[in-house]
């Protein structure tokens, strides 16, 4: 079975706090995905640690054949349509053995309707 793992990427912050925020979110989606993941990695676009080609070569370091990044952004900006696939593109050029795929960012999702409306009435 092909050893697979999750980037789940963020901005970054010069806050602490909020880069702890994507830690404890990697956590929670390493726990709700149980088996199915080998690993759910973090990794920042700028300004925090490990950057996105860092985490990959992580994951890749630890033996995952295929990582799927999940960008964690509520809109398609230009950092998920120019700059999270220039990063990856990065890894690719050295390991074109893994596969390496950008699930949708999570504005996308048909759920983010239902998650505000969430935190509107509790």
């Amino acid at each position: 079975m092909l050893k697979r793992s999750v980037v789940l990427v963020a901005h970054g912050s010069r806050r602490e706090a909020s880069n702890e925020e994507v830690y404890r979110l990697a956590q929670q989606l390493a726990a709700l995905a149980g088996p199915m993941f080998a690993a759910v990695h973090c990794g920042f676009l700028e300004i925090a640690s490990p950057s996105i080609p860092e985490a990959l070569f992580n994951c890749i370091a630890n033996g995952s054949r295929e990582i799927i990044v999940l960008p964690y952004f509520l809109s398609q900006g230009r950092h998920v349509a120019e700059d999270i696939p220039a990063q990856i593109a990065l890894v690719t050029a050295q390991h074109p053995d893994i596969k390496i795929s950008i699930a949708p960012y999570l504005g996308s999702s048909p759920l983010i309707g239902t998650v505000l409306l969430s935190l509107l009435v509790g």
